[in-house]
């Protein structure tokens, strides 16, 4: 098991994690949370051992393959699916070592090896998960160079899956993934058969995921059985009874002390009083829990009410080449007070749509109707970059109310969270949750008609995107969504628009709906901790949308299964040709043993590569006709 014995963390002079121990057994899924900045990235550090620990140990079995995400993305010539395979640094050298290895019982070895992990299911197993974080076949044959830097952050979060560590640390993953990765992931994590610590504010995945949730809190390390829900409530029984116990404390405290103050001058009472004084000084403190009170997220009021729609949009195409709109020919209403959640995996229009919305991009052909003194607020992530740095939160506020006394715009910076001496720091300094918090009272300062929020919750902890959820819900407005968080949209939006196909559609059906199609188009097994690989394939192909999709994998999977059929069938020939040797078996019998079992090993592979082999030509012929 993972052993956290009494370990003290510092990092830039700062005390995060103070004499705190935990045990986290094999097997056991953990979602660590706790709120940004005390110290959760940090331990994984020390985990990996990339930073020391001031006091204790952290222990585990010495061969525990520990893996988590890549800081930097992956980039080069190399397609998705070899960079994936190669985080299997055991398979990537054997298969290496395969193509040049000339001794048979060296090639024995090897392909014995190669069995018992599994090697031939690989590409399979590779691709399934590549599919699942949002890949289509064809992209997983390109070069991981053509794709930006947050779909490159996918192939890394594929490749340490794919490593299957026997200690998986992920540090909020779902930050580089929509909604429909996310669902995905949530199905694999629930799966995943070794121990994984998860950093994650997404309260769907922590309820759905983990059994164990890992809370760091003033340095302290404390660990709760169950799902976030159950956490939860475990931790407001303990606040309570901590409170009861400190208050009951501190009333015996004042009487015991009120008894001293009495009679410490009477003589006859002088050995009671010394008694009291010394229980006193045995009586060990207890510290009531303090709740961290949320900071309250509000959005202003729109001045005046607008008639509905708000904006209208008919046979609207747009994108950024008028000869390939993104969208094509969408017609759709926003009235006053919509709260509308957009589905679709990334790069089907979202973003697109709400640059739209929000005027940001105009459209190639159509009608676009907008409601007279329309204002719209904008919070998109890319915002952060564009926020002054050598600035404060009241400087940035000062910005937009220029003739106000310095009280006005000091009363709206703390009504956006920045109270006190909060205002005046840079926002260098800020974390991206303080950041985040800014932007989004600077998008919507003036109590704007329509919010447009596009994955607004990426750096905010679980207490503060429940914040905007109330938020949004209070806000009397328009609100216009694009998240990965299912709770947010859960919590606040009632009308579900499906990007997707170059158009946008509403989807009749709720998020659960919603989720059982992802996960049956991406080929997961929600209820089952079998993951028969090949039937995944088989699964993602038959979801394909037209014939020509569904023949190019196949058409891959044909040429795989044809080239590992020859490779084996060359390990075969090679094993035989030494088995031929005169008086092998009276020579060396060990080696005889060693090299009949690699045989044996080798025939059964390549019945498997055969069976592969036909069972996609079945279906390629299938796919054809």
């Amino acid at each position: 098991m993972l052993l956290i014995t009494d370990i003290s963390v510092r990092l830039a002079g700062r005390l995060l994690i103070d004499h705190s121990s935990v045990q986290i057994v094999p097997g056991a899924r953990v979602g660590f949370v706790g709120r940004n900045g005390v110290g959760k990235s940090t331990l994984f550090r020390a985990i990996r051992g990339d930073l020391p620990t001031e006091t204790g140990t952290i222990a585990f079995p010495p061969r525990w393959r520990i893996g988590s995400l890549a800081q930097e993305a992956p980039d080069g010539p190399e397609s998705l699916l070899e960079v994936v395979l190669k985080a299997d640094l055991e398979r990537d050298a054997l298969m290496r070592e395969a193509e040049t290895a000339c001794d048979p019982i060296r090639i024995a070895e090897i392909h014995t090896r190669l069995a018992d992990i599994d090697a031939h299911s690989a590409p399979s197993r590779a691709s399934a998960i590549l599919s699942g974080l949002g890949f289509s076949a064809s992209e997983q044959n390109q070069p991981c160079s053509e794709f930006s830097g947050g779909w490159r952050m996918r192939v890394a979060l594929a490749a340490t899956l794919f490593s299957a560590p026997d200690l998986l640390l992920l540090d909020e993953p779902t930050n580089y993934l929509d909604l429909e990765g996310t669902l995905w992931l949530e199905d694999h994590l629930a799966n995943y058969p070794r121990t994984v610590i998860v950093i994650s504010h997404d309260r769907d995945l922590l309820e759905t995921s983990v059994d164990q949730i890992l809370h760091l809190d003033r340095g302290k390390l404390t660990l709760y059985k169950g799902s976030y829900s159950s956490f939860e409530e475990q931790r407001a029984a303990r606040e309570m009874l901590e409170a009861r116990h400190a208050r009951r404390q501190a009333e015996e405290r004042k009487r015991l002390q009120a008894f001293v103050d009495r009679f410490k001058a009477k003589a006859s009472k002088a050995r009671q009083a010394q008694s009291r004084v010394k229980m006193l000084e045995r009586m060990k403190p207890v510290t009531a829990l303090v709740t961290q009170e949320v900071r309250e997220i509000s959005f202003p009021s729109p001045e005046k009410m607008l008639s509905p729609p708000i904006i209208a949009l008919d046979q609207v195409s747009v994108g950024y080449e008028p000869k390939r709109p993104v969208l094509n020919r969408i017609t759709l209403r926003i009235d006053t007070d919509d709260r509308v959640a957009l589905l679709g995996a990334n790069g089907n229009g979202k973003s697109t749509l709400v640059k739209l919305l929000a005027n940001k991009l105009a459209p190639f052909s159509g009608q676009v109707t907008r409601a007279e003194k329309l204002s719209v607020g904008y919070f998109a992530q890319h915002q952060l970059d564009e926020l002054d740095v050598d600035a404060s939160a009241y400087d940035h506020i000062r910005r937009l109310m220029p003739d106000q006394p310095e009280s006005n715009v000091r009363g709206r910076a703390g009504a956006i969270g920045f109270s006190g001496k909060a205002a005046d720091a840079l926002v260098e300094s800020l974390s991206g949750g303080e950041k985040a918090r800014l932007l989004l009272g600077l998008a919507t300062f003036f109590g704007p008609n329509l919010i447009i929020l596009d994955e607004p919750t990426n750096h905010l902890d679980v207490d503060s995107r429940a914040a905007l959820a109330e938020a949004i819900n209070e806000f009397p407005g328009a609100v216009i969504m694009v998240s990965h968080d299912r709770y947010l949209i859960e919590a606040c939006a009632d009308q579900l628009w499906v990007v997707a196909d170059h158009g946008v559609m509403a989807y009749d059906g709720d998020l659960d709906d919603y989720r059982r199609t992802v996960l049956s188009a991406r080929g997961a097994r929600s209820n089952s901790r079998d993951r028969d690989n090949n039937q995944r394939s088989v699964d993602r192909d038959k979801a394909s949308r037209n014939g020509k999709e569904k023949r190019q994998p196949l058409k891959q999977r044909i040429s795989d299964a044809e080239a590992e059929i020859a490779r084996i069938g060359d390990i075969i020939a090679k094993i035989d040709a030494a088995l031929a040797l005169p008086d092998l078996f009276k020579r060396d019998p060990k080696q005889a043993a060693q090299l009949s079992k690699a045989r044996a090993s080798a025939a059964d592979a390549l019945h498997r590569a055969e069976e592969e082999w036909l069972a996609a030509s079945s279906q390629h012929d299938e796919a054809a006709g």
